[in-house]
This record gives C-alpha cells, structure tokens and sequence, in this order.
C-alpha cells in the first residue's frame, strides 16, 4: 500500500477517474435492482473495500486512524455520503450524459473554492485549461441535454458540489488520511439504501455488478483520489478528474456498442487537450525547478 501512496498525486487523480468512468455503464447494466438496491450492494462493497485497504494499510491501529482524521474526517465522510446517493439516484433517472455533464462542473466549485478556501491561486495556463475543457464537455454532451427529468438532473448536482467539499477538506488537512472517511461515507449511504429499501435481496448477476461498483469502481477510484488530492492543486484535480466524461462513452461504445457521436469525440478530444496542457505546464514547472536547485 506505501507503493500507492507514493505515486505522483496526479497520477493517483488519474487512476481515480479510469476506475469512476465505468459508473454509468455498471449502474445501466443491473437488470432487476431498484434505485435503492443498488445503493445498498454499492455501498456495502464500498465500505468492505475501503475497511479493507485501512487494515492492510494500518493494521492494529485502524481504529486509531479513524481517530486521527478527526471531525473533518466525518464531517467529509457525511458530505460525500449524500453525493453517493445523488450519483446513483441520478444514473437512474436520468442519462449517463446528463450526469457526466453535471459531474463536470465540479471543475469550477473546485478552482471556485480552492480560490476562496485555500487561496489557491489559479493561472493563466490553469484558467485556460478549465475554459477549454467545459467548451469540451458542453460540445460532447451539450446536444443532449434534455429539459426533462428535473429530478434527476438535480440530484446529480450534489456530485460535484459534494466532491469539492471534500478535497478541500483533504487539501485544508493534508498530513490527515481521509481514507477512513471514505468508509463513513459508504457506511452512511449503505444505511440510506436499507432504510428506503422494500427488500434487500436481488438476483446474482446484479450483486455481482454491485460488487463491480463498490470494489473496483467507487472504491479505488475515491481511495486514489483522496490519497493523489493531498499533494494535488484543487483546480488540477478538477481538470484531471475530467477524464471520466471522456472514458465514460468509451467503455460503453467498447461494451455495449454505444457509438459516440461526432461532438462526443470533438469534445473529447478538447477535453484530452486541456489535460495535456495542464500536465505541460505542470512538466515545464518541475523543470524550472530542478534548474533552480542545480545553480
């Protein structure tokens, strides 16, 4: 586990984002399960994975680090909790398009907050990079967009809003793991679905996606990200984390034979565009400060 927080912190943003980026195409392929269900089988796969990585990780101190993350990490642990309920109520009632385009936005609370929180500053290359990569979203997904199902839409907004609160949590505490209020999150929306579910028990073919969905998709792809945004700018974190709108229709042209229209690949490739500047900025900083420390 050393091996995985040792990584680069936008490396670990990516990683975050291929694992996010199957979400749609899990939460569309259960075939029987309610709303509810799925949020249930989600979150119980979730909190195991993470309760999981935390014993491995702390092994006789685990409990200590729930402990040491403190009010911050419950309080980030609630907060993420109910945008686990908006992600999964909005894949269901409304399109995978919609809700990456609504997930996108964190981009903006993430520079936005980062700004006003953090007095994270945001330059020129920066800014650039977050105006392109929404032209990209808006043109992969814009022509979508429908009026209707209001509720849907709405929920997915919790996502993104949720999701900065979060980081910059994470950002406003970095030598406190907030892993273990990932698992207070899952642990909090796992009770939310048995709460407001008629029954629990589903078909195999949907535990075994609900198994997908909590281990390998929400679960390493917040475990990552929680871990990369400590040492990660906020509004970089925003950029990177566009890569899901990008994978997402990838996955279900591969697997489900969805094609991408015209403007999804244009916008894609926008958005790959505005991540690949920021990286070179990112690139031609660390070489300035190598040279630095050379003289």
């Amino acid at each position: 586990m050393n091996l995985i927080r040792n990584l680069p912190g936008p490396l670990l943003i990516f990683f975050g984002a291929l694992s996010l980026s199957f979400g749609g195409l899990i939460v569309k392929s259960f075939e029987g399960a309610t709303l509810w269900q799925i949020l249930f089988w989600r979150s119980l796969f979730f909190s195991l994975t993470v309760l999981v990585f935390l014993l491995i990780s702390y092994k006789k101190e685990t409990f200590k680090s729930f402990y040491d993350s403190g009010f911050a990490g419950i309080i980030g642990g609630i907060v993420l909790s109910f945008g686990f309920c908006g992600y999964v109520f909005a894949m269901y009632n409304t399109t995978v398009a919609n809700t990456n385009f609504i997930i996108s936005l964190q981009i903006l609370f993430l520079a936005l907050f980062g700004y006003i929180f953090l007095k994270e500053k945001i330059n020129k290359i920066t800014l650039t990079s977050i105006i392109l990569a929404m032209i990209g979203v808006l043109v992969m997904v814009g022509n979508s967009l429908s009026p209707g199902e209001l509720s849907g839409n709405l929920a997915a907004f919790t996502m993104p809003v949720t999701f900065a609160v979060l980081i910059m949590i994470v950002r406003k505490y970095p030598t406190v793991d907030m892993v273990p209020a990932q698992f207070i999150a899952g642990i909090s929306s796992c009770l939310i679905g048995f709460l407001l579910s008629t029954k629990i028990m589903i078909s195999p073919h949907d535990i075994f996606l609900g198994f997908l969905a909590g281990f390998f998709q929400v679960g390493f792809g917040f475990i990552f990200i929680t871990i990369g945004a400590r040492t990660t700018p906020s509004a970089l974190v925003g950029i990177i984390m566009l890569s899901e709108s990008v994978l997402g229709p990838i996955w279900a042209f591969l697997f489900v034979s969805e094609r991408p229209s015209i403007f999804g690949l244009l916008g894609g490739a926008i958005i790959l565009f505005a991540v690949l500047l920021q990286f070179y900025s990112l690139l031609i900083k660390s070489k300035k400060k190598v040279s630095y420390y050379k003289q």
